[in-house]
């Protein structure tokens, strides 16, 4: 989200070829809290009859208004294509939907960037290999996705307990 180091993430973005996978996670930073930012389905065209292509954001703080970062994500997005070149205009990148699905929240206040890493882990476990919005979410994002002491487990694993 710095102006200053703007150029080169798009850079070392643009070396990842980020559009040739299926899903991508991007940890985003702002006001000192942690989202998660999904691409799904980036590697088909973006108007896939198969294949939904859209965004995930997770936040464990939904208290904060998530929602108050899609005008960056959607700039985000854009900037992203056109470092690596690909015709893109920015009406279709505003019709790619943005999903906010309603996931376990932190506890506290200082959980968010654990909740993120645990948000990645479980998703690279569970995620289907079509990833579709048809019928709504996939069926492993709900509100009680998992339980706390399973993420307190988590934690204690990978020792990011404070």
């Amino acid at each position: 989200m710095d102006e200053l180091f703007k150029e080169k993430v798009l850079v070392w973005i643009s070396r990842k070829h980020i559009f040739t996978k299926k899903y991508v996670f991007v940890p985003i930073l702002h006001w000192r809290h942690w989202n998660l930012l999904i691409f799904c389905n980036f590697d088909k065209p973006l108007q896939s009859k198969t294949q939904t292509t859209c965004m995930l954001l997770l936040d464990s703080m939904q208290m904060s208004g998530p929602r108050r970062l899609e005008p960056t994500i959607r700039k985000f997005l854009l900037d992203v294509y056109e470092a690596e070149k690909r015709p893109v205009t920015k009406q279709a990148i505003s019709k790619i939907p943005l999903l906010i699905p309603k996931v376990p929240q932190q506890r506290n206040g200082e959980d968010c960037g654990r909740f993120v890493l645990y948000f990645i882990s479980l998703f690279m476990e569970s995620a289907p290999k079509n990833f579709s919005t048809t019928g709504g979410y996939p069926y492993f994002m709900k509100e009680d996705w998992f339980a706390p002491q399973d993420f307190d487990c988590f934690c204690k694993r990978f020792k990011l307990c404070s």
